[in-house]
């Protein structure tokens, strides 16, 4: 069995908790609950014939007032960055949060994800935007927590990125081979 420590980080309100939902227990609900602190979640999934236990951790959401906590990332394998594509600022928000994550807990596998896919007639995130982070070489998923559109794909390519590392950390470069 594999246990991984998954923390999902963004602004406020752009849907970390309701794709935490989606994922856990396949449901969504349209109240609005904030997160204070953190709330853990657990999900398994097979992996090329393994199970693997993902613990979960729904991080509050950020603002000017708040900062990530690095003890809440101490231990993480990977996380999921949560970003509205209805909502410009959370882009600015997504990208000062990656920076200050991978400060606190190192260059580890992350997937961003950009939320509300079922509100894209009203992004105001555009082409350029998604282009300009496809540079930085990130993985970017467009998901609907609603409507559960590539909610799994999320985590199962984060899951795939995070086991490709520990075996290039275990077994050396010869492991991206196979």
């Amino acid at each position: 069995m594999i246990q991984m420590k998954i923390c999902i980080v963004g602004a406020f309100g752009v849907g970390k908790t309701s794709l935490i939902s989606r994922y856990a227990q396949g449901i969504f609900s349209e109240k609005y609950k904030t997160t204070v602190g953190v709330k853990i979640d657990k999900k398994v999934l097979e992996h090329n014939g393994n199970s693997v236990t993902l613990i979960l951790w729904d991080l509050e959401g950020e603002d000017a007032l708040s900062s990530v906590r690095p003890a809440h990332l101490r231990g993480a394998s990977g996380y999921v960055l949560v970003i509205d594509g209805s909502r410009r600022n959370t882009l600015e928000v997504g990208i000062d949060l990656q920076q200050r994550v991978e400060r606190a807990s190192g260059p580890v596998p992350f997937v961003c994800v950009i939320n509300k896919a079922d509100l894209k007639d009203s992004w105001e995130i555009d082409a350029s935007d998604i282009e300009a982070l496809q540079r930085r070489h990130w993985i970017l998923i467009e998901t609907s927590a609603k409507t559960g559109t590539a909610v799994e794909q999320v985590f199962q390519r984060l899951t795939d990125a995070i086991l490709r590392e520990q075996d290039v950390a275990k077994y050396g470069t010869s492991a991206l081979a196979g």
